[in-house]
């Protein structure tokens, strides 16, 4: 509670802020608990429907705890004509989840993009801000050790 109460006042409790407020306690967490929500809703008085309404507008909020690493495999045209439905279903398999899906580690989350805006390097993923573009299925396994060994 102590980390969320210093997220809001850094916004001064101002209910114009509450998006802010909602990027910091993602940012810090990895999704908005519902802890958080009631207390933004406490100190700015904005209905804790409305924080709702904006945590699954965007994309880019969770109200589920998502993973330490963040995978994205892009699904544009250009990626899908070059094997994106190939290396999705690769990560499922080494991770043992299904796209949207936390591992049970805690240390990935699997996600499919519409497009990452990056065609010309067809098929393309990230984690988190690290982008590799041509990507194979077979650099699947020593990618996810890289990132479980803390290396970037």
């Amino acid at each position: 509670m102590e980390k969320y109460n210093k997220i809001i006042d850094k916004w001064n409790s101002d209910p114009d802020y509450v998006i802010e407020m909602m990027q910091d306690i993602q940012d810090e967490f990895k999704y908005i608990p519902r802890e958080a929500l009631e207390l933004i809703t406490k100190k700015t008085t904005k209905p804790l429907a409305r924080l709702y309404h904006i945590a699954t507008f965007y994309k880019s909020f969770s109200l589920e705890p998502r993973g330490q690493h963040i995978i994205q495999v892009c699904r544009g045209t250009a990626c899908h004509v070059k094997g994106a439905a190939k290396i999705l279903d690769a990560f499922e398999r080494e991770l043992n989840v299904k796209t949207g899906e936390t591992s049970t580690d805690g240390m990935f989350t699997l996600e499919g993009v519409r497009c990452l805006g990056c065609c010309s390097l067809a098929p393309v993923i990230t984690i988190d801000e690290d982008l590799y573009g041509e990507f194979k299925t077979a650099d699947i396994p020593k990618l996810i050790k890289k990132y479980k060994g803390g290396e970037k």
